[in-house]
């Protein structure tokens, strides 16, 4: 199978002489399940920033999807956003939007029509048992509501890849079993690549994963 990720000797850092990851080499193959975990500030976060552009390696090389990371265009960055589903800790949900409507960003993005894409948005706010909460806008809905929203928008448009920054960690524990549960089902229904920050691996999950884990910048995979 192909690989989705691959890093080589790659190096990130904010500034000159604050390195946050060092020299870390791995490849993420298409359709694994994968979690990084670390202490806060070992640079998961970071780590996953650079892998949908929003920081650039420092020294290494870094490719997502086929696309080399360093120095990447604006529209190559694009373009790669366009095939990512990324689930943010503070769900980054557009406030005067409608949660319908924010499901549906990425398929606006991507040219969906409107039927195509409301079809799309109906059946994704049922998996994440929101549908009566269609018409609502986020500060309506509570946190554990919002991040299944913010979880629903991320597969609209069906990704390669799904990024995930600590998914279920202020959640409820319905909310975190129904984010894990469209997590898995992704990875094994729809061979979904996922990877995803957290500090601790939940024990209700079913599917078989890696682990790669972060200590003072350096990257380990877990056997």
């Amino acid at each position: 199978m192909d690989n989705v990720i691959v890093a080589d000797n790659l190096t990130l850092a904010y500034k000159d002489f604050e390195t946050i990851i060092s020299k870390a080499s791995f490849a993420i193959t298409a359709g694994d399940f994968v979690f990084i975990t670390g202490a806060s500030g070992s640079g998961k976060s970071t780590l996953l920033k650079s892998f949908y552009g929003a920081i650039e390696p420092r020294q290494g090389n870094l490719s997502v999807g086929g696309i080399k990371m360093n120095r990447i265009g604006t529209s190559k960055l694009n373009f790669l956003r366009r095939h990512l589903g990324i689930v943010f800790q503070d769900y980054k949900l557009i406030k005067e939007w409608t949660i319908e409507k924010n499901v549906m960003l990425p398929l606006i993005i991507s040219g969906y029509t409107g039927d195509v894409g409301g079809e799309q948005v109906k059946k994704l706010l049922g998996h994440v048992k929101l549908s009566h909460q269609a018409g609502k806008y986020p500060p309506e809905l509570s946190g554990g509501e919002q991040q299944r929203v913010a979880m629903a928008r991320a597969l609209a448009h069906n990704p390669i890849l799904i990024l995930a920054d600590e998914p279920t960690g202020n959640l409820d524990e319905y909310s975190s079993s129904v984010i894990w549960g469209l997590l898995e089902g992704a990875n094994t229904q729809l061979k979904t690549t996922i990877v995803v920050v957290t500090h601790h691996i939940p024990d209700e999950i079913k599917v078989p994963y890696r682990h790669y884990h972060i200590e003072y910048g350096n990257i380990n995979e877990i056997a």
